[in-house]
């Protein structure tokens, strides 16, 4: 099997692909970088990261990426970075599938499990229509990995899930989820 092979990962809820360019334990703690093959009207919404910028780098398509109040479309070639605490989300609105790169400085070893976590478990059926865990307790603790977080008035949502998350580390189902999907 290529290394490519194992390092790409697919989401069939969302139908989007992700594959793992660099990790942190590679670039020892330096950048995470995935390529992001984003299907049409795909996304993620409104979050934050105190601890690590993500650099936005269009490939192929329109990628749009929202930083602070701000949509700015991307075409191939053209990037943009959401520094750490500024509100940001990105999405496809076009029909066609829209290929980005993204990367994460410094690294963050979370995110890349929080990704191959939620990819396996949308494989297995562990997930809702929207791509989210259906185990609450999972979805907390994946939250908290990712090192993401809610703006504005849905931050008061933080503190139920960081407890949830504490809950899940608790029963070991953390070590769990590491252990079923996390390869590399």
């Amino acid at each position: 099997m290529v290394m490519e092979e194992i390092r790409r990962i697919y989401n069939p809820v969302q139908k989007d692909h992700v594959t793992f360019l660099k990790t942190a334990k590679e670039t020892k703690g330096q950048c995470t970088l995935v390529e992001v093959e984003l299907a049409p009207h795909g996304g993620v919404g409104l979050h934050y990261h105190k601890t690590y910028s993500e650099k936005f780098d269009c490939e192929e398509g329109e990628l749009k990426v929202q930083a602070g109040k701000t949509v700015h479309t991307l075409l191939a070639g053209q990037s943009i970075t959401a520094m750490p605490n500024v509100n940001h989300r990105f999405f496809n609105a076009s029909e066609k599938i829209c290929r980005f790169r993204v990367e994460l400085n410094p690294a963050s070893e979370g995110f890349e499990q929080s990704l191959q976590i939620g990819y396996g478990l949308a494989r297995d059926g562990q997930t809702n229509s929207k791509g989210f865990p259906k185990n609450r307790l999972a979805l907390a603790w994946l939250f908290e990995i990712s090192e993401s977080n809610l703006p504005g008035w849905m931050s008061v949502f933080e503190f139920i899930l960081r407890r949830q998350a504490k809950k899940a580390k608790a029963i070991g189902l953390d070590q769990e989820l590491i252990r079923k999907y996390v390869r590399f």
